[in-house]
This record gives C-alpha cells, structure tokens and sequence, in this order.
C-alpha cells in the first residue's frame, strides 16, 4: 500500500522544526537573562561594598562591566534589598540637580555580602570544572 501526502502535510515538519528552532532560541535567551539576574544582587553589594553610591553610579558600574540593567530593574531591586535590612540610604543634596539618594551596606549587608562571596568563589570553581570537560 502506497501512502501520498498532500503538499500541506510536507511542510508541516518544516514548520514545526522551525518553531522549536525559535523556542530554542528564546529560551537562550530567557537562560541568559536568569543568569544576569542571578548575579545582579550580588554585583550591585559588591559596588557598595565600602563606597556609598546612589542609583545613577551604580548603573553606570555595572553598564561599564557589560551588565545590561535598565532603571527599571535596578530601582525594585534596590527597595528589595533596603526592605531586607541589607541596604539603607541617605539623601544628599547635589551641586547639580535634585538631592540624591546614596545607598550603603548595612552590617547585615557586610556580612550578607561576604556568604556570598564565599558561595560566588565555589561556584565558579565548581562551574569552571565541568564546563572546561567541554
């Protein structure tokens, strides 16, 4: 018995190998926005560590690190990590424009800061040995 398919049923497996082509491909991306996150609380304790910093500098840090973070991001997170006890502020009048609110390390921060420093070093040592088995 011979089997013919309509022209329609022959690109239905192109079309479907092309969505999950895109589902691959956004789900990399989505991976890689997880991993930025991951790190983002941890990037901007380290940024504070023994220098006060208001929000601007701290986004100019991280964008001069290559950390793609946009004001919308970084502002939550910010209130987040005062609210958890880790940071606090302060306002400070500015030569050139409105008062500006400078972040700093709590002791609680200081030493939030140091587990993960600890946690970041035996991951990266961790995540460098099975990737370099590449």
């Amino acid at each position: 018995m011979q089997t013919t398919f309509s022209s329609e049923s022959k690109k239905q497996p192109k079309k479907s190998g092309l969505l999950q082509k895109q589902k691959e491909i956004m789900n990399v991306e989505n991976t890689k926005a997880q991993m930025r996150k991951g790190v983002l609380e941890y990037c901007i304790l380290s940024i504070l560590n023994g220098k006060d910093k208001y929000a601007s500098e701290i986004l100019n840090t991280l964008k001069d690190a290559k950390m793609l973070v946009v004001e919308g991001t970084i502002y939550p997170l910010l209130t987040r990590l005062k609210n958890a006890g880790l940071l606090n502020y302060r306002w400070e009048e500015s030569t050139s424009g409105p008062p500006r609110k400078y972040y700093t390390l709590t002791e609680t921060g200081k030493m939030f800061l140091k587990e993960l420093d600890t946690t970041w070093d035996e991951l990266r040592n961790a995540t460098n040995l099975v990737t370099k088995n590449k």
